[in-house]
């Protein structure tokens, strides 16, 4: 599987970015499709997840309300829509992919491969 992430840039506090990430396989609905991130000297957190089917979600308490993770399996691609964006929203984020679980999780250690991460930067 090779997970190829876009759409990161440089934004204003307040303005909306969506992210992209298109992964390869064929087997694409049946991976539970996560986004992380990582600051500068900061450890990485998760960001939000999203079952196979695209039902249920679930996102960090400090994004919620402001992203939106979907996905469109007959494009082999998941989105991280983030608006309302903040100055500590910069980060690289990364997806990452979980061929095992059925549920989205917040573990990194339950995704098994993971993008090269698309750096946002949020100016104040």
């Amino acid at each position: 599987v090779q997970l190829q992430a876009s759409g990161g840039g440089l934004v204003q506090a307040g303005d909306p970015l969506r992210l992209s990430c298109a992964a390869s396989g064929r087997t694409f609905s049946s991976y539970v499709m996560g986004w992380f991130r990582q600051a500068p000297g900061k450890a990485r957190e998760f960001v939000g997840a999203i079952s196979r089917g695209g039902i249920s979600t679930r996102y960090a308490d400090s994004v919620k309300g402001r992203f939106t993770i979907s996905r469109d399996n007959a494009k082999n691609t998941v989105y991280l829509q983030m608006n309302s964006l903040k100055p500590e929203d910069t980060a690289v984020y990364y997806c990452a992919a979980d061929l095992i679980h059925l549920d989205p999780s917040a573990y990194a250690t339950n995704y098994d491969y993971w993008g090269q991460g698309t750096l946002v930067t949020v100016s104040s």
